[in-house]
């Protein structure tokens, strides 16, 4: 494993260690951060829930995030981050929390301008995931974004309270979807991609399956 791209692009990430935890690859991290706006994140907070080996955030740290914080319940995984953020010289601008997500959203203060989840596609509970996420008060500021991995089997709802979709993105099987915390007019219409569409994405597709998510 490797960073995408970003200050520490080429840089080498350790790998998954407890079973049932999936690694973003490499395509599927470009792919985010191609179609992310850099002032989107650039010099702002990022969440990184269920985050495995931490590749999401630190690439987010990579591509010019100021902060990154890490929530990670599996001990032996909260070790792998720890010491990716230390290879990766992003220590000093992150911290990793040996939490449950639920636990994490009520207690880490925000604000945050990025969320990013891969939760385990057995662990069903997404759409109330995105809920809580949604209505949870001083987490997200205002246009900030949270993207979400799922099953093409696990459809999304297009608005979540004031998190409502812009882009629908399909790689295989996986789906990513980007919400942004915005009011948006009764006549607003998401954005649906897939693959065939995305020939203009450098690294845009990945046909097999991702995540960065502890089961």
């Amino acid at each position: 494993m490797r960073v995408a791209g970003g200050d520490a692009k080429g840089r080498r990430l350790k790998g998954a260690v407890s079973p049932g935890t999936r690694a973003t690859t490499e395509r599927v991290r470009a792919a985010i951060f191609n179609i992310l706006g850099p002032e989107q994140y650039q010099g702002g907070r990022v969440l990184d829930l269920f985050a495995g080996t931490g590749s999401l955030g630190i690439e987010a740290l990579s591509h010019g995030a100021a902060w990154a914080d890490f929530v990670e319940w599996d001990r032996r995984q909260s070790v792998v981050i720890s010491n990716n953020l230390e290879s990766t010289g992003f220590d000093s601008q992150s911290h990793v929390h040996k939490l449950d997500v639920l636990q994490a959203l009520v207690t880490l203060p925000g604000p945050y301008n990025l969320v990013l989840l891969d939760p385990p596609y057995k662990m069903g509970g997404l759409d109330s995931l995105l809920e809580k996420i949604a209505s949870q008060p001083g987490l997200i500021v205002d246009d900030g974004v949270v993207v979400a991995g799922h099953s093409k089997r696990d459809g999304l709802q297009e608005i979540y309270g004031p998190l409502r979709l812009t882009s629908h993105r399909q790689y295989g099987d996986n789906v990513v979807d980007f919400f942004v915390y915005e009011q948006y007019p009764d006549d607003f219409e998401p954005q649906h991609e897939t693959p065939e569409n995305l020939a203009t994405l450098e690294e845009g597709s990945d046909q097999g399956e991702y995540g960065d998510s502890s089961w």
